[in-house]
């Protein structure tokens, strides 16, 4: 069973929020489109309460699955997080995006588990630059893609958000150190999301330039259909992918994924957060699978492109 939106968009992959607490202060984070606690955070889903949900999604047909943050990291109990979710039937992948940082003391312990792979966020390899747009350890995150190679996570993607002035001379560079780890290195536009406008003025880069670049070079393109549309470049030997923000209406219009907030909440767009869909506080008052796959069945129909094509 596979869930179909009325644009004809089929819905099949999962990012679920484990945490909004990070190690980190990136100066361009969107934290997955939630608002920011101004106060306390929002009560965390236990573990249980997550597989639950991951498991009801499952059913209907979302078989990929991406734990996120913050830095999912955090959490104590991120591995028996990683092993309720892999210990699923019918699911087909289980990944994580991290900055990395702690990444190379627990990556053996979560491909036991059952991760399959990691996206690392992963802006330069200057330690200057690096500190002041992380408030991170460069050598952290270093160890932490050297780990998630190592073990076998497969692929390791380093996620490069491109800032004008600030790291968009060193793409090249970056491709260097994905060919020389193995990793696929993805450049990604800065999202006008939970950032300050003169930031997102001041720092946003179109990716046009890049992707023109490796046309030239590919040997082969790829077109991920079910990845709204983006373009993976095969270069002889390294590979790179592009991602274009949600301003792109081939982003929205192959949308395949839901959301689930860090405090239960279906989320039904990166860009919005006025038609959220609360699923846990449902799950604590008893509610059925068949009520739970009720609201699953309910974002779906909410879900429309953020940007449609005129």
């Amino acid at each position: 069973m596979v869930l179909i939106d009325s644009f004809g968009r089929p819905l099949l992959n999962l990012r679920v929020a484990v945490t909004q607490h990070c190690n980190l202060h990136c100066q361009y984070c969107h934290m997955e489109g939630e608002e920011k606690q101004r106060e306390n955070f929002a009560k965390e889903m236990t573990v249980d309460e997550i597989v639950h949900i991951v498991r009801i999604a499952v059913q209907l047909g979302m078989s990929k699955v991406k734990l996120t943050g913050g830095e999912p990291l955090l959490r104590k109990d991120i591995t028996e997080i990683v092993k309720g979710i892999a210990a699923i039937s019918g699911l087909a992948d289980l990944s994580m995006t991290t900055n990395g940082t702690m990444l190379a003391r627990l990556a053996e312990e979560l491909y036991a588990n059952g991760l399959k792979r990691v996206n690392i966020n992963f802006p330069t390899l200057n330690a200057e630059v690096y500190g002041k747009l992380t408030g991170g350890n460069l050598k952290e995150a270093l160890e932490g893609v050297e780990a998630a190679v190592e073990v076998g996570f497969y692929p390791v993607k380093l996620n490069m958000l491109v800032l004008k002035g600030v790291n968009d001379d060193a793409v090249l560079e970056m491709i260097g150190f994905a060919r020389k780890t193995g990793a696929v290195l993805q450049l990604i536009e800065l999202e006008p999301l939970n950032i300050n406008p003169a930031y997102y003025v001041a720092n946003h880069k179109p990716l046009d330039e890049y992707e023109n670049m490796f046309g030239q070079k590919a040997v082969k393109i790829e077109t991920r259909r079910y990845m709204q549309n983006r373009h993976v470049y095969h270069l002889p030997d390294v590979t790179v992918e592009i991602v274009h923000p949600t301003e792109n209406t081939e982003f929205c219009m192959h949308c395949t994924r839901l959301r689930v907030t860090s405090d239960g909440k279906l989320k039904t767009c990166l860009m919005r957060n006025n038609n959220l869909i609360d699923v846990l506080t449902l799950m604590r008052n008893g509610a059925s699978d068949k009520e739970l796959i009720e609201l699953f069945m309910l974002a779906n129909q909410k879900r429309q492109p953020y940007n449609k094509i005129k």
